[in-house]
């Protein structure tokens, strides 16, 4: 029986598509018991050791976690919009998942005479789809803060979508540099590209603020305003328990994947290892581990901002340092004839 072109087309996507998940969905249950791990130890306390049987490493902590939001009551506040209020934690989900349609994972292989590529889809304008996914999530923080009808989560999706206009800007234009080097939009072009120098070493100043305004687009600490439990009890959050909370909470971890792997393939050669040694997954695994790792460092360590100070950093600071890049590598390219 010999298949359509289409279909096998069609099969392979799904299998993509389902590994994509599996694996998103894994890492994130497994981020929050190494984040507790990391926390800890920085704060020179003892982690979790209870939930499994490996020498004090709780390894079936993710498991019991999920039972545990299984289990939990899951109530409506009563005013609440409910159609809102339902799809709003399901949207933040989809929007993490969709990033990694385009995000290449490792060089592509043959096997049997057909060519397998290890990603979903090679769109032309793969970084601008990357940028309106992102945009998008923000959907799921402002209808989860409106649909709960309560004037603490309202106060942080409003802190949620101010601070995302503030930072994605920066983020964006973080990112013009290594277009402006490549001169492609395509995640595949650019990661191949990279193959010996990485564009990190061409736009270090670049790099610096898209890891900066990635941090703040995550929501994570010292940018968690939208979640401020000393000011709004827990922000937009604040009305949701059980799986829906779960869910809120899944999307922030993906989002930490997702912008790493954006990091790693913008500026540091995806898949490709140093000077084109051994290109794999495995080298996109390690650098995605560590900007997750100092994300991590980052929240046991430093203190929240003030919202003022968030404004006026994303504002004064970022944007004119990321216009200056734009500006400066400009100049550079037409200087070298470029």
């Amino acid at each position: 029986m010999t298949l359509e072109p289409w279909l096998i087309t069609v099969i392979e996507a799904l299998i993509k598509v389902l590994v994509v998940i599996v694996v998103l969905l894994t890492g994130f249950a497994y981020l929050t018991l190494v984040e507790r791990y990391v926390v800890a130890k920085i704060q020179s306390r003892v982690g979790p050791n209870r939930v499994g049987a490996a020498g004090g490493i709780a390894w079936l902590q993710p498991i019991a976690d999920a039972v545990k939001m299984i289990m939990k009551e899951d109530f409506w506040p009563a005013q609440a919009d409910k159609v809102t209020y339902t799809l709003a934690p399901g949207i933040a989900v989809a929007t993490a998942l969709l990033a990694w349609a385009v995000i290449p994972l490792n060089p592509a292989i043959t096997v049997f005479g057909y060519t397998i590529n290890f990603y979903i889809a090679d769109v032309n304008v793969a970084l601008l789809f990357l940028l309106a996914v992102g945009s998008l999530g923000i959907y799921g923080i402002v209808l989860g803060g409106w649909g709960s009808n309560n004037k603490y989560s309202m106060l942080g999706a409003l802190r949620s979508t101010a601070q995302m206009i503030s930072y994605e800007i920066s983020l964006g234009l973080a990112l013009v540099g290594v277009l402006m080097i490549s001169g492609s939009l395509s995640l595949v072009k650019i990661v191949e590209q990279q193959s010996f120098w990485w564009f990190v070493f061409f736009q270090p100043v670049g790099f610096v603020i898209y890891f900066i305004a990635a941090v703040a687009e995550v929501n994570r600490l010292p940018f968690d305003l939208p979640e401020a439990e000393t000011e709004l009890v827990a922000g937009y959050q604040t009305e949701y328990s059980s799986l829906k909370f779960a869910l809120f909470y899944m999307a922030e971890y993906i989002n930490m994947i997702t912008v790493s792997a954006i990091a790693s393939t913008m500026f540091l050669g995806g898949y490709q290892g140093p000077f084109g040694i051994l290109p794999g997954a495995h080298w996109l695994i390690l650098k995605i581990l560590f900007f997750i790792f100092v994300m991590m460092w980052m929240r046991g360590t430093l203190p929240r901002f003030r919202y003022d100070q968030l404004m006026r950093f994303g504002w004064k600071v970022l944007l004119p340092l990321a216009l200056a890049n734009i500006f400066v590598t400009a100049v550079v390219l037409v200087l070298i004839g470029k």
